[in-house]
């Protein structure tokens, strides 16, 4: 397949068959991790830089991974060991970036559209690993990879209920964008004070109850309460969100037979889902973890290997 995009900013960009063939190669380089020797030189020479301005461990080290599973070369900056820190701007940042001439860039910043200002100013390939509330496009493809490998490609006669805090959830915003090219029906619950205002023109249900947003469902993703980019008033406690809005065994009972529950992580457990569920048979949350390595192998392939 020839791939036309030189960066990825969003999942609204990228077509139906765009997206089955970054899990079709994902499943191909899944086979890699569990060699003895989990290396091959197919991007050898290539240099990823990753930019990550907020804190990450499993997006970052998973990228890191990826990349040297084909032999590239990767360097990371951080913001509190960059110039950010002593009040440079992005578009400095951005010109000195330019200078080191990488290959590819991974991008994480607390700003929407941080992503995009970088990618209009360098002439290297720019991955989105997450802007401000915006979009986080690789989260949303590990997700459908996750239930790829477990569902095959009979997404259309799924339901998924996306559970907890939809308004600050960058992972919310691209989860529904790319699982309903998929053709999943999609629902959302949440206390209202952590619902968008402009959630009418989402393409879900919206639900304030979790036990009657759990009817059905075949699978639930809980999201992490986005507590630094909340203001005070939200929510009247985390005890009282974990009584209302915290995913456990009960829930599940109303689900249809075999339901899968994911989370983008990290959790906090006994708030957003019972710790028995997130190490129950039924959670995929590790599956998210190894699929997010074989996912971001096949877009630096993508990315790096592509012609114009």
């Amino acid at each position: 397949m020839h791939w036309p995009h030189k960066h990825l900013l969003s999942v609204s960009q990228l077509t139906v068959e765009e997206i089955r063939h970054v899990f079709e190669l994902a499943a191909r380089f899944a086979e890699i991790n569990t060699r003895p020797v989990k290396k091959t030189p197919t991007l050898k020479g290539k240099s990823v830089l990753l930019f990550f301005a907020e804190a990450s461990t499993r997006t970052k080290t998973s990228f890191d991974i990826a990349a040297k599973r084909f032999s590239a070369d990767t360097f990371s900056l951080a913001a509190q060991g960059s110039s950010l820190q002593k009040g440079e701007n992005l578009k400095d940042t951005a010109l000195t970036l330019q200078a080191m001439h990488p290959d590819l860039l991974v991008i994480r910043h607390s700003l929407s559209g941080a992503a995009k200002f970088l990618a209009d100013r360098l002439e290297c390939c720019v991955l989105n690993a997450g802007d401000g509330w915006h979009a986080h496009p690789t989260q949303a493809l590990l997700d459908g990879y996750t239930l790829y490998e477990h569902w095959g490609e009979a997404f259309q006669d799924k339901t998924l209920l996306i559970l907890g805090d939809i308004a600050h959830s960058r992972v919310a915003r691209s989860d529904v964008e790319l699982f309903s090219k998929l053709g999943l029906t999609i629902r959302v619950c949440g206390p209202k004070t952590l619902l968008p205002p402009n959630l009418a023109s989402w393409p879900v249900s919206v639900y304030s109850d979790l036990r009657e947003a759990c009817q059905g469902v075949n699978a639930i993703q809980c999201l992490r309460l986005q507590l630094e980019r909340q203001k005070s008033g939200f929510l009247p406690s985390l005890r009282e969100y974990a009584m209302t809005f915290g995913l456990s065994p009960e829930h599940l009972r109303k689900a249809a037979p075999g339901v899968r529950v994911m989370h983008p992580g990290p959790m906090n457990r006994g708030v957003e889902i019972a710790s028995e569920l997130a190490d129950s048979p039924s959670s995929l949350i590790l599956d998210q973890v190894s699929a997010g390595v074989a996912v971001r192998m096949a877009l630096l392939y993508l990315f790096l290997t592509r012609t114009d």
